[in-house]
């Protein structure tokens, strides 16, 4: 088991492939959270979630054979076949699941760190920023929810999410950055809404 654990994930997949089921085990207790954790920030359904996680792992038993190690690491390749099931699991259903009351609030405490870049909900309790940041990155179009996603919440350098894309690194780049300025727009706005609020209700307040 030690040697399981200290294992790369190739090497894990590679004696997988070689029908060793506790290597897929270890594999699976390494990564799975990862790719339930980008399954929910992408889709905003636990039960996507976990449905996508367990589609991700059993096409992994089914067609280990095709990763490439020289395209890219077993993580991305992971996150790859995770955003095909996504999106179809998505289309299919033409419609988000609410994230309230099915995410853990543990799955968007990533996000904080890049709120704090420009700090646009500074003066917002810690709950209402992570839901809010939830909502706010759920309603960025999916090309750029998913940079967002993987290099802002999952910390992947632009070519290990290029590869998890199949696209350029360019690409990644140019979506990223208009990605970051759209979730930046939606998180002022909604501080503003909220401070346009605040002051409404203290003025019928004085009113009264």
């Amino acid at each position: 088991m030690a040697l399981q654990i200290s294992a790369s994930d190739c090497e894990l997949l590679k004696r997988m492939i070689e029908g060793d089921e506790e290597a897929f085990i270890s594999l699976y207790r390494r990564r799975q959270s990862s790719v339930y954790r980008f399954a929910l920030q992408m889709s905003g359904s636990a039960t996507i979630a976990e449905d996508v996680t367990q589609e991700v792992f059993m096409m992994l038993m089914r067609e280990a054979a095709n990763y490439d190690a020289t395209r890219g690491s077993v993580s991305a390749y992971l996150y790859g076949i995770a955003r095909n099931f996504v999106l179809r699991r998505v289309e299919k259903e033409r419609r988000f699941v609410s994230m309230i009351d099915e995410a853990e609030e543990s799955d968007f405490q990533a996000a904080e760190n890049f709120i704090s870049l420009d700090d646009p909900l500074g003066d917002l309790t810690r709950s209402e920023t992570i839901e809010t940041v939830r909502q706010a990155v759920l309603a960025l179009p999916a090309r750029y929810r998913e940079v967002v996603v993987l290099c802002d919440l999952h910390e992947m350098s632009y070519t290990e999410a290029a590869t998890a894309l199949d696209c350029a690194v360019g690409t990644v780049r140019s979506r990223l950055h208009r990605g970051r300025s759209m979730l930046a727009e939606k998180l002022r706005s909604v501080k503003e809404n909220d401070a346009a609020s605040d002051l409404i209700g203290s003025q019928r307040s004085f009113v009264v």
